[in-house]
Formats: structure tokens, sequence, C-alpha cells
């Protein structure tokens, strides 16, 4: 059956539907010998379709972990840095997996990692509305704190959707707070408490969608299970 291109390159788990379209674009992919576009079809059991003169290989087993990440690694498979990366922490998986969205390197909390480039696509893409829900300890809070802070539109220039924040606990000025997002620009939750006065002592995500971190200890993942995937997927 015949699908577009940019759906079988993310489908073999190479990248997002959205770097496709970038390859695409770029004359890197060919269908039958010949360069493809943007938006054009092939039938992966008809057509020899090739990534850099390299054949486009199915992707025999789909995989997704959930990881506690701790504080102290990056979000990626490799730094030039020499930083520990969340690659360490997953080193026991077989297939090679990608991080979901990053957290930062003092952020922690439910990361997820896989090699499905579709099920990436759905939970990255702003269209999908994926909330995300963290874990907040400030300073400096005030009693119109978290109002003011549910309030922010704008960042350093750019639109940013409203966030759902909720005081969990307070004690003076300082506080423990819900706060959910689905959009994840760069380091958003930081950036709107700056803005808002607050320093953030600890960020931690616990639930993506329907997905929740539980009780996994930091520095430890686990394999979703099919009822969570086909939850995240929206079967």
């Amino acid at each position: 059956m015949e699908q577009r291109l940019q759906k079988l390159i993310a489908a073999a788990g190479l990248c997002s539907r959205r770097r496709a379209e970038e390859w695409l674009e770029a004359g890197r992919v060919t269908v039958n010998g010949r360069a493809a576009r943007v938006g054009d079809k092939a039938d992966p059991e008809r057509d020899d379709v090739r990534l850099d003169g390299a054949p486009l290989q199915r992707q025999a087993h789909s995989v997704c972990i959930l990881l506690n990440k701790p504080r102290g690694y990056v979000t990626t498979l490799s730094d030039e840095r020499g930083r520990p990366t969340v690659a360490e922490l997953v080193r026991g998986v077989p297939e090679r997996v990608y991080p979901v969205g990053r957290l930062d390197m003092d952020s922690e909390g439910l990361l997820l990692l896989t090699n499905d480039g579709a099920l990436t696509q759905r939970l990255l893409h702003p269209s999908f509305r994926i909330d995300k829900t963290y874990e907040v300890d400030v300073s400096g809070f005030q009693p119109d704190s978290a109002a003011v802070l549910s309030a922010v539109r704008e960042l350093d220039g750019e639109s940013v959707s409203p966030a759902q924040v909720t005081v969990l606990s307070r004690s003076g000025e300082r506080a423990r707070l819900s706060v959910v997002i689905h959009e994840g620009k760069n380091r958003q939750i930081r950036r709107m408490c700056a803005q808002c006065g607050l320093t953030v002592r600890r960020l931690r995500r616990v639930q993506e969608h329907t997905l929740t971190l539980g009780s996994l200890p930091p520095g430890k993942w686990r394999y979703l299970t099919r009822e969570e995937l086909d939850a995240l997927s929206g079967e």
C-alpha cells in the first residue's frame, strides 16, 4: 500500500516526519532511482526507497521506554562536552532509542525514549496538544504568584499558551506547584517562573498525557505496556 514518504521514513525509526520532510527537500531520498519530493508516495513492498543511497529498512520492532531521568544528565545520546547523557542510563535496551523531547540538565523526571518516529511526531507536534505535568519547587512565592504564572502569554517576544497552575503546598515564600503545559518550548517553565519573579529550586516532570512516572526510582527505566502505548498513540 502506498504511503507518503515522510511517514515511511518515520515508521522506519530514523526520525520524525518533520525531519523526514527536511531530508526530502534536501534531495537525500530516492524512489526507484529518482529524487523524491515532499508529498510523494511509495509502496514499501514494491518500490526501492533509499536514503543517502542506502535502502530504507522497515522497523522490525517498535520500542518505547519510560526513564526517570535524574539531575545531572543531558537529554541526548552523545555530548561534545563530555557530560553524562541519558544514553548511559538506558544501555540495557537492545534497540537504539531516541529521546522524545527534552529535559534540561538540572531537571528530572519522566522522559520517553523510542525508535518509533510516528509516536515521536504525535507526542511532540503542537497540534496534538499533549499535556505534560511538572512539579515545581520555587522560592519567592507571593499570594498572587500562581495567578500571575497562569497569565503568562509571552516569553521573550514569543507567544505561549497559558499554563494550568495549582499550588500543592506552601510555606512562607517557598511553594510546590503543579504546572501543566503542552507546548514544551525550550526551558519554558523556568523562563516563565523567572519572568514572574520566582526561583526554581526543583523541576520534575511527573506525567505526560496518560502516562505517569509512578514509583519508578531515579535513573531507572521500564518498557511501556501495550495499553500505555495504545493510549499514547490515541488508539
